[in-house]
C-alpha cells in the first residue's frame, strides 16, 4: 500500500490513534518504560540490500521507484510519535498500572509503517509485565497441528498474526510449526495450501511468500482527503488498479463504509486510468477485474450470500475468491469454507491472533486472553477519517462524522451476535 501512496498521495498529512477494546488491559509503569525504550529503537531500522533483493524477486509488483525509496526510508519517533501514560493511581512505583495512548502524526507515506510494530510491542509489554503466567511449551507443535488440520481439510490459508502476537519469538515458533506442517502435507498429498505470511521478515526467513491485502485506511484516507464518501470506494479501487494493474493484489476490501455501499461502486465500469497511469484501460467492471473480496466484519454467512447474489446479478461467471480475516480459528475456517464453496467461491483464510497469541494460564488452565488493540487513521489533511464496518462494534472515528456519513450513504446498522469486540479470542 505504501507503494501506491508514493505514487499518488506523497504529500498527504495524517494522524493515527490507538484503540483498546480489551477491558483488562492496563500496563504497569515498568512496562511503559520498557515500551519507550523499544519504540526509540525503531529509528535504527533500515532495509538491507539483501531484503531489497528479496522484494525484487518475490514482489515484482513493486516499482523500482518504490524500492529505491525503501533504501533510504527510516522512522523518526521523536517527531512522529507521542506516547502518553496515565496511571490509575499514581504512586510513582513501577508497579502502578494505567492506560497508554499513541498519537502518530506526519506524512502518510512516512508514518504508515508504525501500526504493526507499535501494536506488537504493546502486546509484548503486557504479557511481559502484567499477564506473566505462561510459557512457550508446545507452541511450535500447536501451530504444526493447527496447520496440518487446515491443510488436511483442503484449506488455503496464510499467517496474519504480527499485530497481536505475544512476541517475536512466539511468531517465529508459529512459522516453524506451520512450515513443518506444509512440508508434511505436501508429502501426504493434502490439497490444502499454506500460502505464506503477511510478515515480510518471516517470509524471507522461512522462504515463503509475503502475502496480504489492501487495508481499510486506503479507503478511509481517500474518503477523508476528498470528503467524497459517495465515490470514495470507486476512487480507491481505481487508484489501486492504476498502481498495480489488473490481476495483481486483486482482493478488494468491502466493509470500510459498509459492504452495500462498496458493491454499488464495485459494479461500475472501470474509469480511465488515473494520473496518466500506464495501466491499460478496459471496458470491464471492477467486479470482473478484481480476483475477489475480503470479509473482515459482520456475519460471514450473510456476507457470502450478499456477494453471491451481487455477482449473479452482474453476470460475473468467473470463480472469485472470498478471503476471510476476522478473528478466525480452525472451527470457523472449516465452517466458512463450506459456506463459501457451496456458494461457488474459492475460500481463503488469513489467520492471525489464533496462531500467534494462543496461550494458557499455567496455574488456572484458562485462556490467557489476547489483547484486542488497533491503530486506525484518525485524520487526513485535517479532515476526520472514519470506518463504518459491517458490525457496529468495529466502527471507528469521529462520532459526528460517522453520523453524517451514515446518513449520506444510507448506512444500515449491523449487529452480529458473535462480533463482541470486547471479548474476542477469550474462549478456549
Amino acid at each position: 500500500m505504501q507503494c501506491a501512496i508514493l505514487k499518488y498521495f506523497p504529500g498527504v498529512y495524517v494522524t493515527y490513534g490507538f484503540t483498546n477494546r480489551t477491558p483488562q488491559m492496563k500496563l504497569t509503569r515498568g512496562a511503559y518504560k520498557w515500551l519507550l525504550a523499544q519504540v526509540s529503537k525503531l529509528a535504527n531500522i533500515r532495509v538491507t540490500n539483501e531484503e531489497i533483493a528479496f522484494l525484487k524477486k518475490q514482489c515484482p509488483y513493486f516499482s523500482n521507484t518504490y524500492l529505491d525509496f525503501l533504501t533510504t526510508f527510516k522512522l523518526n519517533p521523536p517527531e512522529q510519535l507521542e506516547i502518553k501514560y496515565t496511571p490509575v493511581d499514581d504512586t510513582g512505583s513501577d508497579d502502578d498500572v494505567g492506560d497508554v495512548e499513541y498519537i502518530v502524526k506526519g506524512l502518510w507515506l512516512e508514518t504508515i509503517l508504525y501500526e504493526i510494530p507499535l501494536l506488537a510491542l504493546t502486546s509484548e509489554a503486557y504479557f511481559m509485565f502484567s499477564d506473566r503466567d505462561w510459557d512457550y511449551s508446545g507452541q511450535e507443535d500447536k501451530a504444526y497441528r493447527k496447520g496440518l488440520t487446515l491443510l488436511k481439510n483442503a484449506c488455503v490459508f496464510s499467517e496474519f498474526g504480527s499485530r497481536r502476537r505475544r512476541n517475536y519469538h512466539t511468531q517465529d515458533l508459529v512459522m516453524a510449526g506451520l512450515c513443518r506442517a506444509a512440508k508434511e502435507a505436501k508429502n501426504k498429498g493434502f490439497r490444502g495450501v499454506f500460502t505464506g505470511t503477511s510478515n515480510v521478515h518471516f517470509a524471507m526467513k522461512y522462504e515463503v511468500n509475503p502475502v496480504g491485502t489492501v487495508a481499510h485506511e486506503w479507503y478511509m484516507t481517500i474518503a477523508a482527503i476528498t470528503d467524497d464518501y459517495q465515490n470514495a470506494n470507486e476512487l480507491a479501487l481505481q487508484y489501486w488498479l492504476g498502481c498495480f494493474g489488473e490481476g495483481v493484489l486483486g482482493i478488494a476490501l468491502t466493509d470500510t463504509f459498509g459492504t452495500p455501499a462498496f458493491l454499488d461502486a464495485f459494479r461500475k465500469q472501470i474509469a480511465a486510468p488515473v494520473n496518466n497511469s500506464e495501466a491499460p484501460h478496459t471496458p470491464k467492471t471492477y467486479a470482473q477485474v478484481y480476483n475477489g473480496v475480503r470479509q473482515d466484519s459482520g456475519d460471514p454467512a450473510q456476507f457470502v450470500k450478499l456477494v453471491r447474489d451481487f455477482y449473479n446479478r452482474e453476470g460475473v461467471k468467473d470463480q472469485k475468491a472470498v478471503v476471510f480475516s476476522d478473528s478466525l480459528n480452525i472451527q470457523l475456517c472449516l465452517e466458512y469454507k463450506v459456506i463459501a464453496e457451496e456458494a461457488g467461491f474459492q475460500p481463503v483464510f488469513g489467520v492471525g491472533t489464533f496462531f500467534t497469541n494462543d496461550f494458557t494460564n499455567k496455574v488456572t488452565g484458562e485462556k490467557s486472553k489476547p489483547l484486542n488493540i488497533v491503530i486506525k487513521i484518525s485524520t487526513a489533511n485535517g479532515r476526520p477519517a472514519v470506518k463504518l464496518s459491517d458490525n457496529v462494534g468495529k466502527n471507528t472515528g469521529d462520532k459526528e462524522k460517522i453520523k453524517a456519513v451514515k446518513k449520506q450513504l444510507g448506512y444500515v446498522e449491523q449487529q452480529w451476535e458473535q462480533g463482541d469486540e470486547t471479548n474476542r479470542w477469550s474462549k478456549q
